[in-house]
């Protein structure tokens, strides 16, 4: 009778027991909460990882390592001036007061053509000279003609003839040392005939051009006391177009740099300008107070707003272009210890910090040495932010 009474109850446990079999194989499990799902790479799982929320990703743009294009080369910093080849810097030879000016900065002028004009001292004194030695040879040779007059009918004594010679011969010498020396200041042989017959000494020196060109600058004006070697010159006259492309190379990478390689020169002024030139002039000397060394190119007809004394930043190639790996500038961060790290991720929410190896810089990016593989997936833009976060999180 006792087992009979149990029974119904056993009965029920195995239905239960048969019930929850089925139920677990045929009807769907239970969902799982988010919190107790598994996270592999969750931000405790190292130190060189960080998760971000969404809130957070809006900040941070993702992209993947790119092949660029890179050309080995040098960069350098220097300035535009005027082809030096074809420079005259025009100065008084003597010192004087300035009487008249005939050229102004910009103007036009020729072989020749006439700059300004001095009062000169010496100038004066030299013409005075060359007019003492013209009476002089001309009395000399009034002499010498009559010695040899008398000579002929023996009124003279030999000695007197001799004499009459060699006072003639002095004097023919004295007057072309000042012929010559009024060569100098530039005299031509009309202006001295007229000199010597009209017996008058001015001391104007006239100052002309030495080339055709353009004045670019005058320091001059009437009533001023030159010298020679003034600085700086009275007169700059441009005698052509070009310009100098001048780039002062740390001494260090002057060594890569040969006559033939290709300058692409920015000009800080026109902001949208780049010139390519070549590379005409390595200098052979470093200069001792920069340490670095000048090197040149050429531009044969610059526009009308490239002007002398312009800042350039110069990009000068040393090699043929190859292809590398690429990051953007701002996916490379540089940590307190000098090295860069970039930051790769699968799901742009969780990211690994990962050192890098990256070159010299050219057009926003950097060319990739070592450290992530071409077309892996990093934080181009936020990079900052991912490292801040994770220097956060590790304290």
């Amino acid at each position: 009778m006792k087992s009979n009474r149990h029974r119904p109850l056993v009965l029920a446990c195995g239905l239960l027991a048969v019930f929850l079999v089925v139920a677990h194989r045929y009807l769907p499990s239970a969902p799982v909460e988010a919190a107790d799902r598994p996270r592999p790479h969750a931000p405790d799982d190292g130190p060189q990882s960080v998760v971000i929320d969404a809130e957070q990703a809006r900040q941070v743009k993702v992209g993947a390592v790119a092949t660029r294009e890179f050309t080995a080369g040098v960069d350098a910093v220097g300035r535009i001036d005027f082809d030096g080849d074809h420079l005259a810097e025009v100065n008084s030879p003597y010192a004087g007061r300035v009487s008249e000016v005939f050229a102004k900065a910009g103007n036009l002028v020729r072989h020749g053509q006439a700059l300004f004009t001095v009062a000169s001292p010496d100038l004066a004194q030299a013409e005075a000279t060359l007019v003492a030695n013209a009476a002089q040879r001309a009395q000399a040779d009034a002499t010498l003609k009559r010695a040899q007059a008398m000579a002929k009918v023996q009124a003279n004594a030999p000695r007197d003839l001799e004499q009459a010679v060699a006072d003639q011969q002095a004097a023919e010498g004295n007057y072309q040392a000042a012929r010559q020396a009024l060569r100098i200041f530039g005299k031509s042989d009309p202006e001295m005939d007229r000199i010597v017959a009209t017996r008058r000494v001015d001391g104007e020196l006239r100052i002309d051009s030495p080339v055709d060109g353009r004045v670019v600058s005058r320091n001059v004006s009437v009533g001023d006391v030159v010298q020679p070697g003034d600085a700086p010159a009275r007169f700059e006259i441009r005698g052509t177009d070009a310009a100098w492309f001048i780039a002062d190379v740390p001494e260090d990478d002057a060594a890569a740099i040969h006559a033939g390689d290709t300058s692409i020169a920015s000009v800080q002024a026109l902001p949208h300008s780049r010139f390519t030139t070549t590379v005409d002039y390595v200098a052979d000397r470093v200069d001792p107070d920069t340490h670095r060394v000048t090197v040149r190119s050429v531009l044969s007809s610059p526009p009308p707003d490239l002007r002398a004394g312009m800042l350039v930043t110069y990009r000068i190639l040393t090699a043929r272009p190859s292809r590398m790996p690429a990051l953007p500038m701002n996916a490379v961060v540089r940590q307190g210890d000098g090295s860069m790290v970039a930051f790769s991720t699968l799901d742009g929410r969780r990211f690994t910090r990962e050192t890098v190896r990256v070159g010299t810089p050219q057009d926003g990016y950097y060319p990739l040495l070592s450290g992530l593989k071409d077309g892996q997936r990093v934080a181009t833009d936020g990079a900052l932010f991912l490292s801040n976060a994770l220097d956060l999180q590790s304290l």
